[in-house]
């Protein structure tokens, strides 16, 4: 289980720092489909792989100030995003309580995950022929990011390819600066959603699990920030559109009863 956890967390780690969607998109349902624990203990753990491979992301760029980012904008997003990566914390512990075991919770993110990566994909395809705009107004910003947080946290990815596709149409901002701007959206999501879950409990979570898998994102960060400054925006787009159609069928495989 061990090899798996760390390997898992490192090559979604990797593929997301160079894409922008965190990693938690690809570790939770990953992990999932072979069942080695519950959702509850699942969702953590993915959010500290995510969040570790966010911060050495984030602090990188801060400290060899390489960005191609409008910090304004990007500042106001992130805020949003704490205050709704609580409320979606919230409605996880909501929808965890009201259903009958762990397991349906699991696959209503499944359907929620599918839903989301289904719309990015179809995005993906057609986004040069949509209109974008480029919106500067903090309060629109706080909102978009508020509702980026809230989903985020209760599907349990993190940030995830919605992330991509709100920063394109909303800021029309280049692949790699939403990618920048995204894992630093990631960021402060997590952070929040992770020190609300520490107060209220983690349950039952095995230390060596957790120290593997924030290694790994760590690791994959590392790995990620390398090959994404060697990449073009093409090669992005197409690995992003790629791991698109690897995640659909994930998501499928995970509806199943």
């Amino acid at each position: 289980m061990f090899i798996l956890c760390i390997l898992v967390c490192f090559l979604a780690s990797t593929v997301g720092a160079v894409c922008g969607i965190g990693g938690g998109i690809i570790i939770k349902p990953v992990l999932e489909a072979f069942q080695i624990m519950e959702i509850p203990a699942l969702q953590f753990l993915s959010g500290c792989a995510v969040w570790s491979m966010s911060a050495y992301s984030v602090i990188k760029s801060r400290v060899s100030n390489e960005t191609q980012a409008e910090p304004g904008s990007r500042t106001m997003l992130a805020l949003g995003a704490a205050m709704g990566g609580a409320a979606g914390r919230k409605l996880f512990a909501i929808a965890l309580q009201t259903s009958e075991n762990s397991g349906q919770v699991g696959r209503i993110q499944a359907g929620g995950l599918l839903a989301v990566t289904v719309g990015t994909l179809l995005y993906a395809f057609c986004k040069e022929k949509v209109r974008t705009f480029h919106i500067v107004n903090s309060g629109a910003c706080v909102l978009i990011g508020g509702i980026l947080g809230m989903l985020s946290a209760f599907l349990g990815i993190g940030g995830g390819p919605v992330n991509l596709v709100v920063l394109f149409f909303f800021f029309s901002m280049s692949t790699k600066a939403a990618v920048e701007s995204s894992l630093y959206i990631i960021f402060f999501s997590q952070s929040i959603s992770l020190f609300l879950t520490v107060l209220a409990g983690v349950g039952s979570v095995d230390f060596l699990t957790l120290i593997l898998m924030c290694s790994g994102g760590i690791a994959g960060g590392i790995c990620g920030r390398s090959l994404n400054k060697k990449m073009s925006d093409e090669t992005v787009d197409r690995l992003f559109i790629a791991l698109m159609v690897i995640l659909i069928g994930v998501c499928v495989y995970n509806l199943r009863d």
